[in-house]
């Protein structure tokens, strides 16, 4: 971002030292005198944290700076009450409706390498100055403020949540269902989100706190050894946060009949076992389909196709990885790095309230509302 300057002529000086002087109107004398001291090589952040007779918001320096620099004295004393925040307030709206349109030809020749080069996706303050006449001739900081006051926010994007399931709101309803059965049953019904997930001897990179440069980034130190990969079958009680779970090099039929029997064990006094999950199709293979009748107070919940959002215990699996997978330092100690992954998901062997906080199960989530019993 460019360094905000003011160059004035010995005209100009003389006008803002009578104006810093000699007007009665105190606002008018602070803004000749910031001028001034931005004139004498202050950065208009500096003269509003300590520049000035008490400290301002920057931006309200920067918004001196604009007038004068657009309309010279006579701008500083049309605008008692916030310079020219006004002005900029009121084109607010047709500023943020074009930027929910995306950018045009203008942006696109801006950041353009060839003649052949595509249209743009996103907004940056670059293509915003060329498509806007409101910011032409504006410093990147100047269009970046006045963005700001305007309401306009740089914020992550999200996913949408989208099921191609033609009976996703059927599927969704019969989740809402059976979670609001099992709360109010708790004696007779226990319901369990059942997944699987794979991790690898390998770290992956992260954010971590560190020197400064030229300090070395943190590094996913992968200790010079050969990847490797394991994988988990888990489920996660609805209700209690309780975590049951197996683990091995590959999670296939055997292994997810041989997780059925585990989960009839650990709920050995329920009526009914209802088990969400989602449609791959290992768990609908015909194998595992003839072994549950083994089991018949097991009933398999399915959940919409591509519908993760629907099944919380896949935030579990997000935690595990921020707080035990990302930058780990055990690539060269493949049993520890398992030993500490079974240890994370043992934890919650007899439940957690701050899992179940964590997944969406307590709070004020659909899926949380679900499990509310009506009073």
């Amino acid at each position: 971002m460019a360094r905000r300057t003011l160059i004035l002529t010995e005209e100009q000086r003389q006008q803002l030292l009578q104006l810093r002087d000699h007007d009665t109107r105190p606002y008018v004398r602070e803004r000749g005198a910031a001028l001034l001291k931005i004139a004498e090589g202050d950065t208009p952040h500096q003269v509003a944290k300590r520049g000035l007779l008490k400290p301002r918001d920057p931006d309200t320096v920067y918004s001196w700076l604009d007038l004068y620099q657009a309309s010279g004295v006579s701008g500083l004393i049309a605008h008692p009450q916030g310079g020219s925040r006004g002005r900029h307030l009121s084109a607010a709206e047709p500023i943020l409706e074009r930027l929910r349109q995306g950018p045009g030809e203008e942006a696109r020749q801006e950041m353009a390498i060839t003649d052949t080069s595509p249209p743009l996706s996103r907004w940056t303050l670059r293509t915003i100055r060329v498509s806007f006449d409101h910011f032409r001739g504006m410093t990147l900081g100047g269009v970046w403020r006045i963005l700001y006051r305007c309401g306009a926010r740089l914020r992550s994007g999200i996913v949408q949540q989208y099921s191609p399931d033609p009976d996703y709101i059927n599927k969704r309803d019969n989740l809402y269902k059976v979670m609001s059965e099992a709360a109010a049953a708790p004696g007779r019904l226990a319901l369990v989100f059942l997944d699987e997930m794979g991790y690898a001897r390998w770290p992956e990179p992260a954010c971590d706190w560190t020197g400064r440069a030229p300090a070395a980034p943190p590094l996913a130190d992968r200790a010079e050894s050969p990847n490797r990969l394991w994988r988990i079958i888990g489920a996660m009680n609805a209700l209690t946060g309780r975590v049951d779970f197996l683990d091995d090099y590959i999670v296939g039929r055997a292994k997810v009949i041989k997780f059925y029997e585990q989960l009839s064990c650990a709920y050995p006094d329920v009526e009914r076992l209802l088990v969400v999950q989602d449609n791959w199709s290992i768990h609908r293979h015909d194998d595992v389909m003839e072994a549950l009748k083994r089991w018949p107070r097991i009933e398999p919940v399915w959940l919409p196709t591509y519908s993760p959002w629907l099944n919380p215990i896949e935030k579990l699996w997000r935690w595990l990885r921020q707080d035990v997978l990302k930058l780990h330092r055990l690539a060269g100690d493949w049993p520890s790095l398992r030993g500490r992954v079974n240890q994370f998901l043992g934890q919650f062997a007899t439940g957690s309230h701050e899992l179940l906080h964590y997944v969406g199960l307590s709070g004020q989530g659909k899926l949380a509302q679900a499990l509310r019993i009506p009073p």
